[in-house]
């Protein structure tokens, strides 16, 4: 799942619309975060955006995936697809995926645990 530093900065660059996107090293991958929350995947060179039910349809529409690993020799998928070519070669364009990838990460978000201050 490497990431090269030229695709890191590319999309930094194509995120520049959407305040606040930053990136974090995760399992020789990278997490694309805002306000702590993580809404974007990078692997191989690859960005994948968060998907829920108010979303997934635009990816499903323009014929992306979800992004596939391997976990005990069978495949699994998590819920984040892929995005087209045509959306992120359009800073504007990504901006609103983005936002809703993100929304759909605060909608999915699982609530923190409190520690209990004894």
């Amino acid at each position: 799942m490497p990431v090269s530093d030229e695709f890191r900065d590319y999309l930094a660059d194509q995120l520049i619309e959407f305040d606040g996107a930053q990136f974090r090293r995760m399992f020789g991958g990278l997490g694309t975060f805002r306000d702590d929350l993580m809404f974007g995947l990078v692997a191989d060179d690859v960005f994948y955006l968060k998907a829920d039910d108010a979303n997934r349809l635009e990816f499903e529409a323009r014929g992306m995936g979800p992004f596939t690993y391997q976990r005990a020799g069978k495949p699994t998928s998590l819920s984040y697809w892929e995005v087209p070519a045509e959306v992120l070669e359009d800073p504007g364009g990504l901006a609103l995926w983005a936002a809703g990838a993100w929304e759909a990460a605060r909608r999915n978000a699982k609530p923190k645990k409190k520690r209990n201050r004894t």
